[in-house]
């Protein structure tokens, strides 16, 4: 095995755009396009029932908000493990049709049938009954989700070999998962349509969820279908049949992946974004609801889904921005900038969540969007960068192998910020039974809200700024590659 040699402990400087990606290494239009339909599964299939959970079992339902963030935070640990096992199976998978598109299309088809599921309860029914359901259902809906995400995440990492083709892959993506993140934002507001208000006039969230989740699981079921027709395995003919690649054991999936030391500089980074992020996950709602809108669900939600709106439209300028960064400083520093300007984003929440001008709330869902679609383009982009280290390390493409080790780790941290979070909510002497909220627990939700996150992001920035690869760096890695297994 060939061992890799010290890296530089800062980037090398870059005056002006790097090397343009040969014609070989891009990535046709058509593929980036099928590719980045899968954002239409990842976000609704993992983050859509979160985002209504609250909204359904707790405003509508009046179910303890203490038990939803547990039911949560299992969720996610349920997802982590199941998560590790996919990404294990695709890996040592050998098909006719990949080792990554056959688990796409079951997995997609599947969780698309089963989102409006997700949903299917009864009224009036007690918090251990409520819990119960969220429990079992989640027990079922998670390895689901994990068939389709881990070969999909793979997916992304073996498009090209190219340094900067990988980022504007994960642009396409973050351009699309615009539409998906508008559909999340409408949630709320659907929900409340008129309808399905009753005979009193009041919403029917549990119906409009149910109606809105039943749609939307019906166009993840083409979009998986359309990845499966439109992308191709790089990687697969190329290195992994032609190489004749060992079967890699399951402990290889967390221990030997866990020993890359650029690899723990990812997780420490995208850890501390997470739990940060996830931890106050449900303060800014109710901070839109309870202060800026005076307690009125419906204004709320028509806020909520003009806020959709704004964070679309930011994070769809953050998305050439940072390219175009990262093309011009590095991945590293575009990275460490995206940190910096979250911070000055969640410390200006304190004045942009503001009852005398709600429009205010506005930039405070577009600056966290802008720096959000920064975030998710160039750590996706930096796992590729990864497995090329490692496999000219080990020798072999483990793409499956640390899309579930990141997976497993993020999420288990993100468990515990989302478990968190309804405690969090508690303490802040928050009460769903009062139309009105004391002073201070609006108080403690602003304060939460502007200051948790904070902490997160410093500690990533640091991760960041240690991590060893930069575009010098992996493009001495890949001549190496290409001297030992040919280009791909």
């Amino acid at each position: 095995m060939s061992s890799v040699t010290a890296v530089p402990d800062r980037d090398t400087a870059v005056a002006s755009i790097g090397p343009a990606p040969t014609a070989s290494d891009r990535v046709p239009l058509s593929q980036k396009i099928g590719y980045g339909l899968g954002s239409v599964l990842d976000m609704w299939g993992h983050w859509l029932y979160p985002s209504l959970a609250y909204t359904v079992f707790n405003v509508f339902l009046g179910m303890a908000p203490g038990l939803i963030s547990t039911a949560q935070m299992i969720k996610v640990l349920v997802d982590a493990g199941s998560d590790a096992l996919f990404g294990w199976i695709s890996d040592n998978t050998r098909t006719r049709y990949g080792r990554r598109r056959p688990f796409i299309l079951v997995g997609g088809v599947l969780a698309g049938i089963g989102l409006p599921l997700m949903f299917a309860v009864g009224r009036g029914w007690s918090n251990t009954e409520y819990f119960m359901f969220m429990l079992v259902s989640t027990i079922i809906y998670v390895p689901v989700m994990s068939c389709f995400n881990m070969p999909w995440v793979s997916l992304g990492a073996e498009m090209t070999p190219d340094y900067h083709e990988r980022t504007s892959v994960q642009a396409i993506r973050n351009l699309i998962q615009k539409l998906p993140e508008l559909a999340m934002f409408s949630a709320a507001q659907f929900t409340t349509l008129a309808i399905f208000h009753d005979e009193n006039g009041k919403p029917d969230i549990l119906l409009g969820a149910q109606t809105y989740c039943a749609i939307l699981g019906a166009i993840m079921v083409a979009a998986a279908v359309a990845i499966f027709a439109l992308t191709r395995e790089r990687y697969y003919e190329a290195v992994v049949v032609a190489n004749k690649q060992e079967r890699i054991p399951f402990r290889d999936t967390l221990g030997r992946t866990l020993r890359c030391k650029p690899f723990r500089h990812v997780l420490c980074m995208v850890l501390a974004y997470g739990i940060g992020t996830a931890m106050v996950s449900a303060l800014g709602w109710y901070n839109t609801i309870y202060y800026v809108c005076k307690g009125d669900v419906t204004l709320a939600a028509k806020w909520n889904t003009a806020m959709g709106a704004a964070g679309m439209v930011f994070g769809l300028l953050g998305i050439p921005f940072f390219t175009m960064l990262a093309r011009r400083i590095g991945k590293r520093r575009a990275m460490a900038t995206v940190f910096m300007f979250a911070i000055a984003a969640f410390i200006g929440d304190w004045w942009l969540y503001d009852p005398a001008l709600p429009w205010l709330q506005l930039f405070a869902c577009g600056f966290v969007a802008f720096t959000g679609a920064g975030f998710w383009i160039l750590y996706g982009s930096t796992i590729g960068d990864v497995v090329d280290y490692d496999e000219l390390e080990t020798g072999q493409r483990r793409e499956g192998s640390f899309s579930a080790c990141q997976s497993w780790i993020s999420k288990v941290g993100i468990a515990l910020g989302v478990g968190a979070s309804g405690w969090i909510l508690q303490f802040t002497g928050f009460d769903a039974k009062l139309p009105v909220q004391t002073d201070d627990a609006i108080f403690m939700i602003r304060i939460l809200l502007s200051s948790v996150p904070v902490v997160g992001l410093v500690i990533a920035l640091i991760a960041v700024l240690r991590f060893p690869l930069t575009e010098d760096r992996m493009h001495e890695i890949r001549k190496k590659l290409e001297a030992r297994r040919g280009q791909v």
